[in-house]
């Protein structure tokens, strides 16, 4: 799954090439001047929706160790991503029913490498990531996952709610982790399933919340009303596990 140690292409001519090649490019880095060539990047970009940072001269030198960016630094994934067919078909090749999870804009590196270790232990074949608004597969998601970025595949999609309705017709029910109808462990989480977790500072949005089969809360009995993201995830995954454990 490791596709390399560094995450960064530095320079016009090489950034110009991956946006051509249609790399996946998860920002770019912009600096002042934008004349020439750099126009044309700022407008491909926009229209592959990569996220663009307009920064000064001296926060690209400092990104690029002193290469000579010519004021455009893209950051590309250190890790490859797969299709969610190919999870789907991870999960049939084993005999089991697919068990996967999905990311309503998670942001924070940490969070994202501390669900895939905790997906790894659980037995989940695979993670779900939107292109847009989301953390990617950096080196901080690979260190804090302690590994297990090397075996949870994970998928990439554009558009979360319409991935939604096609794991639906590949016979998946869809879980919200949210505040909602009842409690974690009193839901039927047996069978191909797909937990949703939110983002950190907004849950998860109206639209993909609206096509998830059911909610499943959890009990907050202090003064905090919600967990972490990788926490709440984590509850959930092996509540999964443990009903798939009884099941069998």
């Amino acid at each position: 799954m490791n596709s390399g140690k560094t995450n960064l292409i530095i320079g016009r001519n090489p950034v110009t090439e991956a946006l051509r090649a249609g790399r996946d490019i998860d920002k770019l880095m912009v600096g002042p001047g934008l004349e020439g060539s750099i126009k044309k990047i700022i407008g491909m970009a926009k229209e592959k929706r990569i996220p663009i940072i307009f920064t000064d001269k001296a926060a690209l030198d400092r990104a690029s160790g002193g290469g000579a960016h010519q004021g455009v630094i893209a950051y590309v994934s250190v890790y490859e991503y797969c299709e969610v067919k190919d999870i789907l078909k991870a999960a049939r090749e084993k005999g089991e029913d697919p068990f996967i999870i999905i990311l309503d804009g998670l942001e924070d590196p940490h969070n994202l490498g501390a669900i895939m270790r905790t997906a790894e232990g659980a037995g989940a074949h695979g993670v779900i990531v939107p292109k847009r608004r989301s953390v990617g597969l950096t080196e901080t998601v690979a260190k804090a996952s302690a590994g297990a970025v090397e075996y949870v595949p994970v998928a990439r999609v554009v558009n979360i709610a319409r991935t939604i309705d096609e794991l639906k017709r590949e016979g998946l029910w869809i879980v919200a982790c949210d505040m909602g109808e009842q409690m974690y462990y009193e839901a039927d989480l047996t069978g191909a399933v797909a937990v949703v977790i939110g983002s950190e500072g907004f849950g998860i949005s109206r639209l993909v919340r609206e096509k998830c089969d059911f909610t499943v809360s959890m009990p907050m009995r202090g003064k905090i009303t919600s967990l972490n993201a990788s926490n709440a995830a984590a509850v959930l995954m092996y509540e999964v596990r443990r009903q798939r454990d009884i099941k069998e």
